[in-house]
């Protein structure tokens, strides 16, 4: 097998050999030979020493996004092994999810690729030309190992524009239901899986909604960010007295208001369509020698990403500070907040000196309780990084 070779400037191979799968255009040499955009190509350091076979796009910044650090072949066979150790990896460590990402890119070594599976409903998106290029190896080897009564294309998202693809949303095999009943740690959740956020659900906060809920018995609950109410519904099965979620979304609340109906928690959840940061501030915003009277015995933070790149990191943290602050100043002592982030670009670290900045703005000491990550469907690789992105802390408000 000859194919087109990618020569690396001297001190680029260490991150390729440590295992990280980019190759930056500033990275590279010089080619060997003309390589087409979505060809596999070869990579080798400055001295010829082979580093792997990857995917070739001169329209990204990402030039090549490596597969195997051997010469392989980008078949069917390649795929179904590879698919088939994704698989294995979710039964070994999440044997009781129905509902789960089946391949989440770089951290199943599938640069480019995502697999969720709701149910017996596959949604694959492509971020990257050489993946895209590969659909039907791949769709095909789906529809043998998992045996889908339908499988989506959610390649909407505005990142494929860097990869000079465009946005699209399909049918790729069988016939598309209106919507999927999921199933998530017992509760439903019907998901539209042609339209909305992501491909359908935040399918990462799965592991999380079950265990913050624990802190959710006999006590009033604030969920902000609730979207299609995933914490405020598990919340309010696991006993919380009253749950009040939050979310500027209007579509979200109807479709969060439904869950609730169906899992038959509606008398102790109710939605509201608002801004959040215009709600908290309102809620914690008296007159001088007004006495403000916290009521809520677990209030829960999971916004969106207030950032996508370094440069706002400055404006996310501000953004985060805020929340944070007016959610204690809610809190009885006693109480539990819950907080999460998912920015790759605000480490754990950052953000708990964030929280802790809160606290001490609102005069308040918190202690550390439980400490999360995305689910065991979103595999963290330590060599990359970006495959850690969601963290999230719990804080017993001490007084």
């Amino acid at each position: 097998m000859s194919l087109p070779t990618v020569i690396l400037k001297p001190g680029e191979a260490d991150r390729i050999v440590a295992g990280h799968p980019w190759i930056y255009g500033n990275s590279v040499l010089r080619l060997t030979a003309p390589a087409n955009d979505g060809d596999t190509v070869q990579v080798k350091d400055h001295r010829q020493r082979l580093l792997g076979t990857g995917l070739f796009n001169s329209q990204s910044k990402i030039i090549v996004r490596m597969l195997d650090h051997d010469r392989i072949e980008l078949n069917s066979a390649f795929f179904k092994a590879r698919i088939k150790a994704a698989l294995a990896h979710r039964q070994r460590w999440y044997p009781k999810a129905t509902s789960y990402r089946l391949i989440n890119a770089e951290s199943d070594f599938l640069s480019g690729l995502i697999v969720d599976k709701y149910e017996d409903v596959l949604v694959l998106q492509t971020s990257s030309l050489g993946m895209d290029k590969r659909k039907h190896l791949i769709v095909d080897v789906l529809q043998e190992l998992m045996n889908p009564t339908a499988i989506l294309e959610r390649n909407d998202m505005p990142s494929r524009k860097f990869e000079g693809m465009p946005m699209v949303s399909s049918v790729l095999a069988g016939e598309a239901p209106a919507s999927v009943a999921v199933k998530l740690n017992g509760l439903q959740f019907d998901a539209v899986l042609a339209e909305g956020h992501k491909t359908g659900l935040y399918l990462d906060q799965q592991a999380n909604y079950a265990a913050v809920a624990e802190f959710a018995k006999g006590v009033e609950v604030l969920d902000c960010f609730s979207f299609l109410g995933g914490f405020a519904l598990h919340a309010a099965k696991a006993g919380a007295t009253r749950v009040l979620a939050l979310d500027q979304s209007q579509e979200a609340v109807d479709a969060a208001r439904r869950n609730a109906e169906v899992n038959g928690v509606a008398d102790r959840v109710r939605f509201e369509t608002i801004n959040v940061f215009d709600w908290l501030k309102s809620q914690t915003t008296h007159s001088p020698g007004e006495r403000l009277i916290p009521r809520y015995g677990l209030i829960i933070l999971d916004p969106p990403s207030f950032t996508r790149n370094r440069a706002s990191v400055g404006d996310a943290l501000r953004g985060y500070k805020e929340i944070h602050l007016r959610a204690l100043k809610l809190l009885k002592p006693g109480g539990i907040l819950a907080t999460f982030c998912c920015s790759h670009h605000v480490d754990a670290r950052l953000f708990e000196e964030v929280v802790i900045a809160a606290a001490a703005d609102a005069h308040k000491t918190v202690k550390r309780v439980a400490q999360y990550s995305q689910a065991p469907d979103h595999p963290v690789i330590p060599a990359i990084p970006e495959t850690e992105y969601l963290k999230g802390y719990a804080y017993e408000l001490v007084n």
